[in-house]
C-alpha cells in the first residue's frame, strides 16, 4: 500500500507564493506518474498538474499554466507544487495521487491509484 503525504499548504495572499510537497512511500516511486488536484467548496474535484516517473514530462491545467510548477525528486520519493501568482481562485483543498500505471500521464482522477489526505490552500484577495 502506499501512503502519501501533503505538505506545505497555508494562508496567502493574492499575488504570493506557496510550495507544496508530497512524501510518498512507494518503493518504485520514480515508476509513477504523480499528479496534484484540487477541490474547491461545493465544486467537484480538478486536475491541477502532473509529472511523468522520469519527470521529463509535465502536463498542466490551463487555469494554472505558466503560474504552477510540478517537479520531483527520485532520491526522496517526493513531487512538489510551486504555485506563483496566486488567486483567490486558487483557493481549494490540494491532493497529491499516485498512478502506477508505466507510461501515461494523465490528468483523468479515475487513473490515479493512490491519494494523499490534502492540505488547504488559502489566497485571500
Amino acid at each position: 500500500q502506499v501512503q502519501l503525504v501533503e505538505s506545505g499548504g497555508g494562508l496567502v495572499q493574492a499575488g504570493g507564493s506557496l510550495s507544496l510537497s508530497c512524501a510518498a512511500s512507494a518503493r518504485t516511486f520514480s515508476t509513477y506518474t504523480m499528479g496534484w488536484f484540487r477541490q474547491a467548496p461545493g465544486k467537484e474535484r480538478e486536475f491541477v498538474a502532473a509529472i511523468s516517473g522520469s519527470g521529463r514530462s509535465t502536463f498542466y491545467a490551463d487555469s494554472v499554466k505558466g503560474r504552477f510548477t510540478i517537479s520531483r525528486d527520485n532520491a526522496k520519493n517526493t513531487v512538489y507544487l510551486q504555485m506563483n501568482s496566486l488567486k483567490p481562485e486558487d483557493t481549494a483543498v490540494y491532493y497529491c495521487a499516485g498512478d502506477s500505471t508505466i507510461g501515461v500521464v494523465t490528468k483523468y482522477s479515475w487513473e490515479y491509484d493512490y491519494w494523499g489526505q490534502g492540505t488547504q490552500v488559502t489566497v485571500s484577495s
